[in-house]
């Protein structure tokens, strides 16, 4: 525009601008949100000309400065103080407050665009800023920009932003809650799929702090199951995408024990595939729990629910069992159940069967036919534990179609009995043994008083 001093005899446009520029350290707070408001509309101009930089770098270091003091944040009038050091008696008293220092500038950033937010809170992270003070922005910027949005495109660029910007945080510092009050917010938006994929990792990673309120969320408008499983599938993904390895046990069985909720709550469901029951079964590795009972009795309700499965459909879901880890009142239900598949009836008895075993060899590893040094408490706890056994094995009620593992339960029981009568016999010459060793004791203390 040969604006140049030589000509004019002035300083151009661009020397007028570079100088007011040096002097944006003394620009009071409200001048300098107004500048970043009006480069909003010319935001390519402003950045390959570096003014943007400049403005953001001010701002951001008033921001980062507020933990020793604070501004008084106005933004109603261009004359107001941005950056006062000091403040009446009861302000003063206000600014103690960790919370308002760390948060008083909200409300003036949450009136910029998206993408200056966007370009904002970089340079924040950039800058070591607090985390979870900057996830507290985004929450709050979420919030604002909603309820002054006019259009569901509005919404869904203020979401995709926010998104974007949370997963440059560290996880720890993010609010679970908040994090699932926005997935449920975006089930009515059409947010683009990294963004969603984003928002599930995250809420995936810390699936350990989720309630089982958290998860029953509806299907998808259109389909016909009731609850959302595909979603909670995602997020189990998400929790051990690292591998169950890496995971704690302590964050992988309270997981386990919210998902096992989780099941038992979706399993009457009528449009449940069993695919689908099965993957939430097989989600977790058997490490995670101690327990089968919660599945059992979930694989249960869906069997009465849906009745038209085959043998061979009930079979697939049954694999999704721990007989091992079945209780004993699980098992002997299983036993009975006539809408389980036999072979798997079977199963749970063999198990049973090889822990009864177990039990045994135990006993007899314990019984004093073994250890003729054993101790008479030792002889009468394991003549217990045998009655136990025998009890125990009494309670089974096999069908007729495992009728050979009868047979075998009842040689072992048996057994048991045999080893009763042993024990019986050792504590009964143990007593004999213990009275006749009291007898001659005492006999050798009155032998001096004869003789004296």
């Amino acid at each position: 525009m040969e604006m140049e001093k030589s000509v004019s005899g002035n300083q151009n446009l661009f020397e007028l601008t570079e100088n007011l520029l040096a002097d944006i350290r003394y620009w009071t707070w409200s001048e300098l949100l107004d500048a970043l408001k009006q480069c909003q509309n010319l935001i390519p101009v402003a950045s390959s000309s570096g003014v943007i930089d400049k403005y953001l770098d001010s701002l951001i270091g008033r921001v980062a400065s507020s933990c020793e003091t604070s501004p008084c944040p106005s933004t109603s009038s261009a004359d107001s103080s941005g950056f006062r050091l000091s403040c009446d008696s009861k302000s003063t008293e206000s600014f103690k407050n960790s919370t308002f220092r760390a948060t008083w500038w909200f409300e003036d950033l949450a009136a910029f665009e998206p993408f200056l937010i966007d370009i904002l809170v970089k340079q924040m992270v950039s800058r070591n800023l607090d985390h979870g003070i900057l996830s507290k922005f985004l929450f709050y910027y979420q919030k604002s920009r909603f309820a002054s949005a006019k259009t569901m495109d509005e919404k869904c660029k203020t979401m995709e932003t926010v998104i974007e910007m949370l997963y440059l945080l560290d996880l720890s510092c993010i609010s679970f809650k908040t994090l699932f009050g926005m997935l449920r917010i975006t089930l009515n938006l059409k947010i683009s799929k990294c963004s969603r994929n984003k928002l599930e990792s995250m809420i995936g990673s810390l699936l350990d702090q989720a309630t089982l309120d958290n998860l029953l969320l509806p299907s998808p408008v259109g389909s016909s199951y009731l609850y959302d499983v595909n979603l909670v599938l995602r997020l189990l993904k998400s929790f051990i995408s690292k591998g169950a390895c890496c995971v704690p046990l302590t964050r992988l069985r309270k997981v386990a024990s919210l998902i096992d909720l989780y099941i038992v709550e979706v399993a009457p469901d009528p449009c449940l595939k069993p695919s689908k029951f099965l993957a939430l079964v097989k989600s977790l590795p058997e490490s995670a729990r101690d327990s089968y009972d919660a599945i059992y009795h979930a694989t249960v309700m869906y069997f009465e629910v849906h009745s038209g499965l085959c043998e061979e459909e009930k079979m697939k879901i049954c694999s999704g069992l721990n007989y091992e880890k079945l209780s004993s009142e699980a098992c002997n239900h299983l036993a009975q159940n006539k809408k389980f598949p036999s072979k798997s009836a079977g199963q749970a008895l063999i198990t049973q069967q090889v822990k009864l075993k177990s039990l045994l060899q135990e006993t007899n590893q314990a019984s004093p036919y073994v250890d003729s040094h054993c101790s008479f408490a030792e002889a009468e706890n394991t003549g217990k534990e045998d009655q136990q056994i025998v009890l125990y094995a009494g309670k089974l009620d096999l069908s007729t179609e495992n009728e050979k593992l009868k047979v075998h339960l009842q040689g072992m029981q048996c057994r048991v009995l045999e080893l009763e009568k042993v024990c019986r016999k050792m504590q009964n010459q143990m007593a004999k043994m213990l009275k006749s060793r009291v007898s001659s004791h005492n006999n050798a203390r009155s032998l001096p008083r004869l003789c004296s």
